[in-house]
């Protein structure tokens, strides 16, 4: 199907070149010194107008070689080994913002480079293995150019600049990506379920964890800079690989999905596009494995990556990713560099089956505890909830005055709630750390509610109604419904719900649930199903209050 085209944001890389060795540092030099110091062109590039400038770059501290040949055998003779910098950007004419642009940071590279620091220290430089016997490196960094045409462009740039054709041809395979983000911009009416309190971000950050390993990181700041409210202002979660495939599978990358605003976008109207947050996804190469890296051969792959990873995110937010009218879309048609459209380019959008991890452990919990658990099974959650560090069995039976052998032996009968390697335990998911925290809570109340529901389930008996009724009156006692006869509605008060998702009928899944299964106990005591069918629900999700009538959500 057709999908809506992402827009390119920043992106990062390093592009080796050896196959002319040191030339296109040689050549960088002269061409600067013949220009004094600088040397600029204008090209065309797909249609558009471009300018390109050559200039030395401050220096790096780089030193010569020893003896003044490199190891791959080159003679350089340079005293001073300076660094060189490209600034290509979009005519001035074509891009009155001035934010679709790059620079090129050229340095030499040979086997055993040194340099001097600020502190007069002289360290190694790192050179990778395909630039040990000479060549460049090359940085680019920019903003709003499609990833692949940033090679094109600079080859462009460099022959106008007066380089040699033959350079900068093919880059060598230790080529790799620092940094790359696709992101789409919604008008800020549309976005929030995107940025909710159950929304996809805060939800990929809760369930895709292990309690104590791998990496999660949830912001959710919603004021700016000079302490304006702005909802949504910078909301993100970053996510390793591994947490990331639980959703998304086969996606190799660590990235960081986010919902955010320009620094300046409280004090614009909604007719700029600045006004408006951009959704996007960007590579982490911080949590990449120190043996890892992101080749620039596979930029196609990580492109399409961040692209699936987008969709799929405001596809869950149930916003439109195949919109055949943009004109009524929650999209920003404004945008300076992006302007909405749809193709078959993109990739389809995962269906993120956050629900169904979240049901996954729900049931997990619940199953557990249904089942009973042992008192050493008990006092191991108890412990694990209440402290955040590393726990071993060891201290989960020092903490509980029990034998280590019984601790772990009650831990492999509780391996869907708890994870253990290491000699470490820790529990399954942050989400699963929520529900069992509040099932511990709700234990040191379970006695007193007990007694109390028992007690009023046998005064029903007792005024001789049917033992229907009795379970009904228990049912509402042990799980806080409240009914309240009003003259002209029956009005039902389910409580309260905490990590809520919500259901096509306007209420949360697990909302629905309880108050079918109030329906069924209701007709089964022999009361009267229409009047429940009329009756006003209310309920608190999230903090938030909730009034519909029943029939809506039982239909």
């Amino acid at each position: 199907m057709n999908t809506l085209d992402l827009a390119p944001h920043e992106f990062d890389a390093h592009l080796h070149f050896a196959e002319n060795d040191l030339g296109p540092w040689f050549g960088a030099d002269a061409l600067v010194k013949d220009a004094d110091g600088s040397r600029s062109a204008e090209f065309t590039h797909a249609g558009e107008q471009w300018v390109a400038r050559l200039s030395y770059r401050d220096e790096g501290g780089l030193l010569p070689p020893t003896g003044g040949v490199t190891d791959g055998g080159t003679s350089v003779e340079h005293e001073t080994i300076r660094e060189f910098q490209f600034k290509i950007a979009r005519h001035p004419d074509e891009d009155p913002v001035g934010k679709q642009d790059f620079t090129a940071h050229m340095s030499p590279r040979w086997g055993g480079l040194h340099a001097e620091n600020s502190d007069g220290e002289v360290v190694e430089i790192p050179v990778p293995p395909t630039l040990q016997n000479d060549g460049v490196d090359l940085r680019i960094q920019g903003s709003n150019i499609e990833f692949t045409r940033y090679l094109d462009l600079f080859q462009t740039a460099a022959r106008v600049l007066g380089f040699s054709a033959r350079y900068f041809q093919k880059p060598e395979h230790t080529s790799n990506v620092m940094d790359a983000e696709k992101y789409a911009r919604l008008h800020r009416d549309s976005s929030g379920p995107v940025h909710a309190r159950d929304g996809p971000i805060a939800s990929m950050a809760h369930l895709l964890e292990d309690d104590r390993t791998g990496y999660r990181k949830l912001v959710q700041n919603d004021n700016d800079e000079h302490g304006n409210n702005v909802q949504g202002y910078y909301h993100t979660a970053t996510l390793d690989a591994e947490r990331l495939g639980e959703a998304f599978p086969g996606h190799q990358y660590p990235k960081e999905v986010k919902h955010y605003y320009a620094r300046e976008a409280a004090t614009l109207d909604a007719s700029e596009a600045l006004a408006h947050p951009k959704v996007g996804a960007s590579l982490q190469h911080s949590l990449l494995g120190r043996e890892q890296t992101v080749r620039y051969e596979n930029l196609v792959a990580l492109e399409r990556e961040l692209d699936q990873t987008v969709l799929s995110v405001l596809s869950d937010a149930g916003l439109d990713v195949s919109p055949g009218d943009m004109g009524r879309s929650p999209y920003v048609e404004m945008d300076a560099y992006w302007t909405p459209s749809t193709s078959e380019r993109g990739p389809d959008p995962i269906q993120l089956d956050l629900t169904r991890i979240r049901q996954e452990q729900e049931s997990v919990v619940v199953r557990h505890l249904t089942d009973g658990l042992s008192p050493v099974q008990w006092e191991s959650l108890s412990t694990l909830v209440a402290d955040g560090g590393e726990v071993s069995p060891q201290d989960l039976a020092d903490a509980n005055d029990r034998h280590v052998g019984s601790v772990r032996r009650a831990l492999r009968s509780m391996e869907e709630l708890v994870s253990r390697k290491y000699g470490e335990v820790g529990l399954r998911s942050d989400y699963v750390a929520e529900m069992v925290h509040d099932a511990v809570q709700d234990a040191r109340e379970a006695t007193r509610t007990a007694v109390e529901t028992s007690a009023k389930a046998i005064e029903a008996a007792e005024r001789g109604a049917s033992d229907a009724m009795a379970e009904w009156v228990a049912w509402c006692n042990r799980h806080g419904v409240d009914i309240r006869n009003r003259a002209d509605a029956l009005e039902i008060d389910l409580g309260e719900f905490d990590g809520v998702t919500w259901s096509y009928n306007g209420m949360p899944t697990t909302v629905s649930h309880r108050l079918k299964t109030a329906f069924e106990k209701w007709e089964a005591a022999g009361q009267d199903p229409e009047r429940f069918r009329q009756a006003v629900v209310k309920f608190r999700a999230n903090g938030v209050e909730g009034k519909r009538r029943a029939w809506k959500a039982l239909r």
